[in-house]
């Protein structure tokens, strides 16, 4: 039963062997040796300088995307609004650095950081009340809000802080004491991957540990039960939006701080819905998170040297990346049920020992 159990727990890992087992049919098909085309992948993702740094580039913003989706999951909310906190985060962020006054640097740096933070945990909070003090889908409130987002930030890197004479909407360049520091030397890599595993920790310590994390556990399993307990849920509800959008705001935050320099116009590709498939290949767990949203970047990053090296079509390594995001979220679709594996297991024990009684006394005949 014991073995049973961990296989189910590890059927995201067998959906992503499987994945990559499909996708080396295309690449096959393609005309491309799949061992190569891996090993190219996984050479310039993981184990090159450049490729490495590349990889922990798009972890920061996937990894803290997913946290972001992983907390309000523990209370049965589903935040797809990331990529919007994502954007304003960097909105705010990128404003409070450009525009507010001369301060102290290490002061500014605080206030940079906190408005991008404040900024995304404001754009969770509004899904969050509408939920709790309304009943309104979140689903529905944060992919609306993540269009508002976007839009709103094409219009100020258009618009209002746009630098002037750009030939492309974006704003001025942020000043250099003002950026993230860099873990790598001579590369983009810079410390907001660190900075999502710390927060993975945390998330992971008080989830499992704390009272709070119990009862938010408690509150998202059975609502009415937490209430009769005295929690609060619509408190909770609410908090723990903001908490997430405030994470979703930071890795916003750290990518204009610590990449691009200024807020350009669509500056996020896609990393707030990257986050969402890395959460559920971590299987909600925050402290496996970093390592999804690693592998799940390092696909990204080594996708660009597998098609340098065997020019393989772009089309044929987004499909893989799509096969590899389908087959893991289908993979959840199966649960462990206990009573059902123990049903069958005593029945094939009663069978085993009907089997073994008759051949015995088959035997005792015989002789």
């Amino acid at each position: 039963m014991k073995i049973i159990r961990i296989f189910y727990i590890l059927l995201p890992l067998w959906a992503l062997i499987l994945a990559l087992l499909v996708g080396a049919i295309l690449i096959a098909v393609g005309g491309a040796n799949p061992i190569q085309a891996y090993y190219e992948l996984f050479k310039g993702a993981f184990f090159d300088y450049w490729g490495l740094s590349e990889t922990l580039v798009k972890t920061s913003p996937i990894l803290l995307a997913s946290l972001a989706v992983i907390l309000p999951l523990r209370l049965g909310l589903l935040n797809i609004g990331a990529e919007g906190q994502i954007y304003m985060g960097g909105l705010c962020s990128a404003m409070a650095a450009l525009l507010l006054p001369d301060m102290p640097i290490f002061l500014h740096i605080i206030v940079a950081v906190g408005a991008g933070a404040i900024g995304g945990g404001v754009w969770g909070l509004i899904p969050g009340y509408l939920k709790a003090y309304h009943g309104i889908n979140e689903v529905i409130v944060t992919i609306l809000m993540n269009f508002i987002a976007i839009n709103l930030v094409s219009y100020v890197t258009s618009g209002p802080m746009m630098q002037e004479g750009a030939p492309y909407p974006y704003t001025e360049e942020i000043k250099q004491e003002l950026l993230m520091p860099i873990i790598m030397p001579m590369t983009d890599a810079h410390i907001g991957a660190v900075i999502g595993l710390i927060l993975a920790v945390v998330m992971f310590v008080v989830l499992k540990y704390t009272t709070l994390g119990f009862s938010l556990e408690a509150t998202g399993k059975n609502p009415e039960a937490a209430k009769y307990a005295g929690i609060n849920v619509k408190s909770r509800v609410v908090a723990v939006m903001f908490v997430a959008g405030a994470i979703g705001g930071l890795a916003g935050t750290f990518e204009i701080l610590g990449l691009k320099y200024r807020l350009y116009h669509h500056f996020s590709n896609g990393y707030g819905f990257d986050g969402i498939v890395a959460a559920f290949m971590a299987t909600i767990n925050p402290i496996i998170a970093p390592i999804s949203a690693f592998f799940l970047s390092g696909l990204k990053a080594g996708a660009l040297t597998m098609q340098r090296s065997l020019g393989i079509e772009a089309t044929v390594i987004e499909a893989i990346q799509g096969i590899v995001i389908i087959f893991v979220a289908a993979s959840y679709g199966f649960k462990f049920n206990a009573e059902k594996w123990l049903r069958i297991v005593s029945r094939r024990k009663k069978l085993d020992n009907e089997v073994g009684d008759t051949f015995k006394k088959n035997k005792g005949d015989v002789s």
